[in-house]
């Protein structure tokens, strides 16, 4: 079958070869026929070393698709199925599952050092033990979580990652109260998902900061109040708030630069998210004063901050009842054969999210 491989971390290109085999399948595994996933950041991230993963893999993790074949003890989905991936699946019995934290259940990236594949010359990884850029994969049962049929492919593969972190910080981690300032800094479509958030809650400004001109315009799309480069933030920040600061700053590059612009623009007792995913040698600076006296509440937001499962509900229910747009996320579409053309469009900022379809 195809597949886009990795073939060393610090590649910039993957190849599609078509010698590629999901392996694992056994009892409590599903084998699924991938027919859309998105390109998150994340797997650029992958990629280039900055989040860590084993080599050769295939990226990919916001996919959905079939059940083609599910083993011995599977009872949640059979063949034919529709299902999206899931790449953070919750045990249910871990001390994180049982507090009802399951967005910090571990038991997900446990599969990570497994590989998903194999080639003839050897071992292939899938990134965060999925790997959907891919005609077919085998996951754990857990990972595939059934779908409506009115739900489109390319749609649940959005719900399987961005638009459910985005939504989320929003919803679950800040709780942005009605009538709030709003700052988010990074608007691809993690940045855009929690704009959408914050718009449900009711925020009365929304702020989007983005370097590429074509996000800002699609920012104001999808509820911004107003979008600015980030040399324009400090004056937004004057503008809105009167210098005080916002009262929620999302930070969605995953660097600890922007964090930290992103901590000076939240006002004292105000709320910084961060949603972006940045690397483990990159360190935010903060004096012990700062903390103490401008008591601004930091919450990192891991998957959207909540149970998945309800999440990607809540998801599908806000779609159907025209509250969130997730048909205007998909900017551009791509076939696999062009995977990095993709890879292009998300490294320029062309593209909100591509498809790539399968």
């Amino acid at each position: 079958m195809r597949a886009a491989v990795l073939h060393e971390i610090g590649q910039d290109k993957l190849e599609v070869l078509d010698d590629v085999e999901a392996v694992g399948f056994g009892p409590g595994r599903v084998r699924i026929r991938v027919r859309a996933t998105g390109l998150c950041h994340s797997d650029l991230s992958a990629m280039n070393g900055v989040l860590p993963q084993p080599g050769p893999f295939v990226p990919g993790h916001e996919g959905a698709g079939e059940v083609l074949e599910v083993g011995e003890g599977v009872t949640r989905v059979k063949p034919g199925d529709r299902v999206v991936v899931c790449w953070l699946p919750a045990c249910g019995e871990c001390p994180a599952c049982k507090r009802g934290q399951t967005e910090l259940c571990l038991a997900g990236f446990m599969n990570a050092g497994t590989p998903n594949f194999r080639r003839p010359s050897g071992d292939v990884f899938g990134f965060a033990g999925t790997g959907t850029f891919t005609e077919e994969v085998v996951v754990d049962a857990g990972c595939a979580v059934p779908i409506p049929e009115d739900v489109p492919f390319d749609i649940a593969a959005l719900i399987g990652c961005g638009v459910t972190t985005g939504l989320g910080a929003a919803l679950n981690t800040a709780d942005v109260e009605a009538g709030s300032s709003v700052a988010v800094i990074g608007c691809g479509g993690v940045g855009i998902s929690a704009i959408q958030g914050a718009r449900l809650k009711g925020a009365a400004e929304i702020v989007a900061v983005d370097p590429v001109a074509s996000r800002r315009e699609s920012a104001l799309k999808f509820g911004a109040t107003r979008a600015v480069s980030p040399d324009e933030l400090a004056g937004a920040k004057q503008e809105v708030t009167g210098g005080e600061g916002f009262d929620y700053v999302f930070e969605v590059v995953g660097k600890s630069a922007t964090a930290r612009t992103a901590y000076e623009n939240t006002r004292r007792g105000g709320t910084l998210v961060v949603v972006g995913a940045g690397a483990m040698d990159d360190f935010l600076q903060l004096n012990m004063f700062e903390l103490f006296f401008d008591e601004k509440r930091i919450l990192p937001s891991m998957y959207g901050g909540g149970d998945v499962l309800r999440s990607y509900e809540r998801t599908i229910a806000l779609w159907r009842a025209g509250r969130i747009d997730l048909e205007g996320l998909i900017t551009h579409r791509v076939p696999l054969a062009d995977i990095n053309e993709a890879l292009d469009q998300m490294r320029t900022g062309t593209a909100l999210r591509t498809c790539i379809e399968i």
